[in-house]
């Protein structure tokens, strides 16, 4: 211990020395100390680029006493050789705190250049000038959830939803990935909205679509949702972003059975116009297009196509391109129909075994078959792929085993709520109720957090629905 306690005066000693040459003592403030009361010098570990040395400045504020004669020896060893190991030794004043961590968002903050606490003010002379075209193709690639917020900026900015120029640069950006209007069993006379990029559910009132009666979603197109009302009289065309309705004219045909709907555009976007086709088991169909405002009747079905078509009202029917495709059974397979061309046709494709709940998605111009796979006790979602040379399903992925875990020994049942890519599937039973999405292109899947009722804490039940694109600039 006496020869620690020695070698750590003498270093403090040669400290001192080294002071005395560099720079002149700080004035005394106290008597002087014995030696192994000497203040200790904190060091700045700094370059002196004129004489390539160290340099040792004294600032008054910064000495303090050690005294080693508290405490063991190794402590002040390891004191003094962690300071030297930093390269820069500090002390703090008794009366100042230690410094609080700041959090992540302060740390990047500071990191980037420029940044300060102030508020940086646009200048008006350059941004008077910023150009137009510019200035709408960047509005036109903001969230959609962002532009509602921007538009209440002022009337120019909202008045952008009817400009043409404004309309063709929305055409020009990527679509993502689509929403998914629904409807619930609490409340079937409004509509709940998920955004699955921000996965949250928003709670729109659409006041044209009546009250008195029961619309359900049934197909979309371009940014714009078909509604029939459960009676299947009546259609509805609606942006449910902007509000934008019509209520289509009376059907030709007075057929009250149950219908299958499609939906195509006349081009890429929904401003050159869309077409609705509805068809029911005995071969009646109609086609409407909103260019005309009205709806007719092609022709007949052909006679190689089955009758009755056994059609599956359970699956949404999928569009790609101008055709429509629908499922059916006895025999299974699908039946199409090309908007532009008129012509039916018809495709036997046996179904996988052990499948039930199952409905047609399409991606990238690919038919998909998503469903419930039940053998004894074990049930699973699967997704199947239409191989077009063989006329086959080839299964091409599966809800994770650790999900399906949930649903052993279960009678689960299946809706799939959208079918354009990004897929939305309702699991429930007695027990449970379960929302997940499945991205056809990264094939992920994820769980959807439960809708609740707006200002409410009550989970709601989602009844059916139908993805669609959300697009500003889609008009019924």
């Amino acid at each position: 211990m006496e020869e620690e306690l020695a070698m750590l005066r003498q270093l403090i000693a040669q400290l001192q020395d080294l002071f005395n040459l560099h720079a002149s003592p700080p004035p005394p403030l106290h008597p002087p100390l014995p030696l192994h009361h000497q203040p200790f010098l904190q060091l700045h570990h700094h370059r002196d680029e004129n004489h390539h040395r160290f340099a040792f400045p004294p600032p008054p504020s910064l000495w303090c006493i050690l005294d080693i004669n508290d405490g063991s020896a190794d402590d002040y060893c390891d004191f003094v050789m962690a300071a030297g190991k930093s390269g820069s030794f500090k002390m703090l004043e008794p009366s100042k705190p230690p410094p609080s961590k700041k959090s992540r968002k302060e740390r990047i903050r500071g990191k980037l250049p420029g940044t300060t606490g102030t508020t940086e003010v646009m200048e008006p002379e350059i941004w008077k000038e910023f150009p137009e075209d510019l200035f709408e193709a960047v509005i036109a690639r903001l969230p959609i959830a962002t532009f509602f917020r921007f538009r209440t900026v002022c009337r120019k900015w909202n008045s952008l939803l009817d400009s043409q120029s404004f309309s063709q640069r929305c055409a020009q950006v990527p679509q993502a990935n689509p929403w998914f209007y629904t409807i619930t069993h609490e409340n079937v006379n409004s509509g709940a909205i998920y955004d699955p990029s921000l996965k949250k559910w928003h709670h729109p009132t659409i006041s044209s679509l009546p009250t008195k009666m029961i619309v359900l979603p049934v197909a979309s197109s371009g940014g714009l949702v078909c509604f029939i009302d459960i009676g299947h009289r009546n259609f509805y065309v609606c942006n449910p972003l902007t509000q934008s309705f019509k209520e289509l004219p009376a059907r030709s045909v007075k057929v009250w059975s149950r219908i299958a709907v499609g939906m195509t555009l006349n081009g890429n976007a929904s401003s050159g116009g869309y077409k609705i086709l509805w068809v029911c088991c005995d071969g009646e169909y109609e086609v409407y297009d909103s260019v005309e405002n009205s709806w007719t009747r092609p022709g007949s079905m052909p006679a190689n196509i089955k009758l009755p078509l056994s059609l599956n009202f359970r699956s949404q029917a999928v569009s790609i391109d101008d055709t429509v495709y629908f499922m059916r059974s006895d025999p299974e397979g699908i039946v199409s129909y090309n908007m532009v061309t008129g012509v039916w046709k018809q495709f036997i494709i046996p179904a996988p075994l052990h499948l039930s709940d199952h409905t047609l998605a399409e991606c990238s111009g690919r038919i998909m078959l998503v469903g419930l796979l039940t053998k004894n006790a074990a049930t699973c979602v699967c997704i199947w792929e239409l191989q077009k040379m063989t006329l086959l399903w080839k299964e091409v992925d599966r809800m994770p085993n650790i999900w399906c875990l949930e649903f052993y020994g279960k009678h689960v049942r299946m809706t799939c709520l959208g079918n354009k890519g990004l897929l939305m599937l309702s699991l429930r039973s007695r027990q449970m109720n379960r929302l997940v999405t499945y991205n056809v292109k990264s094939r992920e899947w994820l769980k959807v957090p439960g809708c609740l009722v707006p200002r409410g804490r009550k989970r709601q039940w989602i009844a059916c629905g139908t993805a669609f694109h959300p697009c500003l600039t889609a008009t019924a």
